[in-house]
């Protein structure tokens, strides 16, 4: 009977030992399954989020006609905008002439980024809904890289075998800027202006392949190679406001107002101030 006591208490033991090891594996196990459930239930959860914000202008398109001297900067914001919205942007860059000649003829677009705020007085009543200021839009002087002529005033433009190219000043704001400027300053007459280009650019290209000595360019167009910029206070006065405006032949009306939105963050003002380009207080 003794014997048979003991062998009854170690059974007894050991199946008190199995089934606390068995509850706390289930303890375990359970928690275990909870934290994964939870996880996985907050992952969901912020897919579902992102996902519903990308959503909404997933597949949908906005259609943006801007100045061919802002490509650069521009390329930089749709690609950042596209990226966190999911929807696509369709850009026309071309001269501001060409824009509004597009523009009147078929229209079609959703907004219109001009070099400056004066090209849009051919179309503001009929076919602008209405502007935002963006950017300041900064023309310089621009020489060869070591300025071999020195030129340090626009008066220089017109001294002996300096050769200019010069914006169309019936298709670009920069070249209707640079007649301006140098009729201001008396010289344009005299200026050697042995081209004129329909695109800012343009104007770029020319100076660095060391076609011209001179130019008049956008701020944002100088950093190529073989050209600096001169330093002074001659074009301050013909600084101009680039616009974003909004057409009323719109038919994107949700990712408009959402680019217009990404216009005002840091992330845009950013991109526009690495190109040269200030902001307005």
């Amino acid at each position: 009977m003794k014997r048979g006591k003991i062998i009854y208490i170690l059974i007894s033991i050991c199946f008190g030992v199995v089934m606390l090891t068995a509850c706390t594996s289930k303890t375990i196990t359970t928690e275990s399954a909870n934290e994964k459930d939870t996880i996985e239930t907050d992952d969901k959860s912020n897919d579902m989020v992102t996902t519903e914000v990308q959503s909404t202008l997933e597949g949908k398109t906005l259609f943006v006609y801007c100045g061919a001297g802002m490509t650069k900067p521009f390329t930089e914001i749709v690609e950042d905008f596209q990226n966190e919205s999911g929807a696509t942007v369709e850009v026309t860059y071309a001269n501001a002439a060409q824009i509004i000649s597009q523009i009147t003829a078929s229209n079609e677009g959703d907004l219109f980024i001009a070099g400056d705020q004066g090209e849009l007085s051919a179309i503001q009543d009929e076919y602008v809904a209405n502007t935002k200021i963006l950017v300041k839009h900064i023309p310089v002087i621009a020489v060869q890289t070591g300025n071999p002529k020195e030129i340090s005033t626009l008066i220089d433009f017109a001294n002996e075998g300096v050769k200019v190219v010069l914006g169309d000043s019936e298709a670009t704001p920069i070249g209707k800027i640079s007649d301006k400027a140098l009729t201001d300053a008396g010289v344009l007459d005299n200026v050697n202006v042995i081209a004129r280009t329909t695109t800012a650019p343009e104007i770029t290209t020319a100076l660095s392949l060391g076609q011209c000595d001179a130019a008049i360019i956008w701020k944002e167009n100088t950093n190529a190679e073989g050209i600096e910029v001169v330093e002074t206070t001659d074009m301050d006065q013909y600084i101009k406001i680039i616009p974003a405006a909004s057409l009323k032949c719109s038919t994107n009306t949700e990712v408009l107002e959402a680019f217009l939105t990404y216009l005002d963050t840091d992330a845009a003002k950013s991109i526009w101030e690495s190109y040269g380009y200030e902001l307005i207080n």
